[in-house]
């Protein structure tokens, strides 16, 4: 698998509302066009404005904050690459640059721990999933059945993850 770094400042503009120029918190999406902000910010800027501040749109004529919605997708990716971000013990953003752009290697840290934590039992009712080491595994709340098919079907070594795998 060919992995490559992407340094932090390289996305800052895709995870920064414009309004505030800060990390994204409580992400909020404009429905009509996508474009993203602080929900805070947007909701102040949307008492005077009908319209988006990105792309000028008009949102509604009357009611703009029916027709805009909390963006969790958003908001977890933005929480994942800034650590400490979510506990409020972020750095300065020159000093979360900096130590973005450090070539040293960060596998030995865990940020994403933060969130809350679930343990799984896997029972194995097909020959093909007898390989598991381990019955319990440990994830994020957060994870789908679709994401522990994933993990399954790559410990096992099978070729999709579509194949039969029964987990319960």
């Amino acid at each position: 698998m060919l992995t490559r770094k992407i340094k932090l400042w390289d996305i800052n503009a895709h995870i920064t509302c414009r309004l505030c120029e800060g990390y994204l918190i409580d992400a909020t999406t404009v429905t009509e066009c996508l474009h993203t902000f602080c929900r805070s910010c947007l909701v102040k800027y949307l008492e005077e404005n009908n319209t988006c501040p990105t792309c000028r749109i008009v949102i509604h004529q009357s009611h703009p904050l029916q027709y805009i919605g909390h963006d969790r997708t958003m908001q977890d990716i933005v929480y994942k690459l800034v650590p400490g971000l979510q506990e409020g013990d972020l750095k300065s953003e020159d000093t979360a640059n900096k130590e973005a752009g450090d070539e040293k290697a960060e596998e030995d840290n865990d940020y994403h721990r933060s969130d809350e934590q679930v343990s799984i039992c896997l029972e194995c009712n097909s020959s093909k999933l007898r390989g598991l080491k381990r019955k319990w595994i440990r994830c994020s709340a957060q994870a789908t059945v679709l994401h522990l098919k994933k993990f399954i079907a790559k410990k096992l070594n099978l070729t999709s993850f579509n194949e039969p795998a029964n987990v319960s």
